[in-house]
């Protein structure tokens, strides 16, 4: 029977307070299944924030940023899916104790006191993602609390103990772009699946270049972002020796201006910001779209693998909802927009 581990709960927390030589097998199984609700969490903010920009072309500054990134979270999802169902253990992303909530905390405990929202691209929204991503040591600026690299790193640590659990049962092998979703038949898989994840949202200590990159000097996620926030190209000082955000300008991009989306989605029965019957239509196909598609993403890693391809299609049904969406200004507020609300709908 699969475990359903509460998202807002302090469940990585509590694996990071034990001794690594305490975790058994379960616990093992639970980091995993952390991991891909972290993973899961990062891709609504981030992909709110593309929608707004109103350039659709993927190969413009910033809006290449936020797309390359989100394709990367899509790719270490179905990696860490990969882990836990390798060695016996089940994906669960619809159970409601699982999904994702905005605004609100991380998942498990990770970084605590980072309310994470959904909105349109903002100096602000770009900070907040920015502080998803933060390492335990960046090299621009100093950090502290639980990390998602940080949990990581104990989830590393951890699973050679456990490598004999190795089957390679239950497997997705696909692409996302040019990053595969490979098996993990063997520790070596693992642990180097683990590597690009973590260096692929922090960097490495000596470098802040992302080193599986797919555009040559890609930025790890979090310089990346971070430069959206200041607005400054990160550019390594000679004088200092340091890596600073004093390049040149990083301009945002025209967008709708995507409000937060509350808690709970808009209203539907009257009260401020109320969408009117067309609005709510768009945004209700979005919501079915989005459970569909995790449903989608449980029986590809549970059932049948094939699956994948019914997901990635609703990923693209969900983009051209959002774009309706975003274009529609509020009932009470017009000088914001409205925001795809990223909520689960029961079958």
């Amino acid at each position: 029977m699969a475990t359903v581990l509460d998202y807002a709960g302090d469940g990585i927390v509590q694996l990071m307070s034990m001794a690594e030589a305490d975790w058994t097998e379960q616990e093992l199984k639970d980091a995993l299944q952390h991991a891909i609700l972290l993973e899961l969490a990062t891709i609504p903010p981030y992909a709110t924030a593309l929608w707004s920009i109103t350039d659709p072309d993927n190969s413009k500054p910033v809006r290449q940023t936020i797309h390359d990134i989100i394709l990367d979270e899509m790719a270490h999802f179905g990696l860490v899916c990969n882990m836990l169902t390798s060695i016996g253990g089940t994906v669960v992303v619809t159970d409601p104790a699982a999904v994702p909530k905005y605004p609100g905390d991380l998942p498990g405990g990770v970084n605590p006191g980072l309310e994470v929202y959904l909105s349109g691209l903002t100096r602000d929204s770009a900070k907040l993602f920015s502080d998803i991503e933060k390492p335990e040591n960046p090299l621009a600026f100093a950090v502290d609390g639980n990390t998602i690299g940080a949990f990581y790193q104990r989830i590393a640590n951890v699973f050679p103990q456990y490598a004999h659990l190795l089957t390679g049962q239950k497997q997705v092998t696909t692409s996302i772009g040019s990053r595969d979703i490979y098996p993990m038949n063997t520790i070596d898989d693992v642990l180097k699946a683990i590597h690009v994840i973590q260096t692929q949202g922090e960097g490495t200590t000596a470098s802040p270049e992302d080193p599986f990159p797919n555009i040559p000097g890609e930025l790890a996620h979090y310089y990346a972002f971070k430069e959206v926030a200041v607005g400054k190209k990160l550019v390594f000082n000679d004088g200092s020796q340091k890596w600073e955000f004093t390049g040149p300008d990083v301009p945002l991009p025209d967008t709708f201006p995507v409000a937060r989306v509350p808690q709970g989605g808009w209203p539907r029965t009257g009260g401020p910001n109320s969408p009117d019957q067309n609005t709510a239509g768009h945004l209700n196909t979005f919501n079915q779209q989005y459970s569909d598609m995790l449903r989608a993403l449980e029986h590809a890693w549970n059932v049948d693998a094939s699956a994948i391809g019914t997901a990635i299609g609703l990923m693209f049904q969900m983009r051209g909802t959002a774009q309706q969406i975003v274009s529609v200004k509020l009932s009470d507020e017009p000088r914001f927009t409205y925001g795809p609300e990223w909520l689960l709908v029961q079958q």
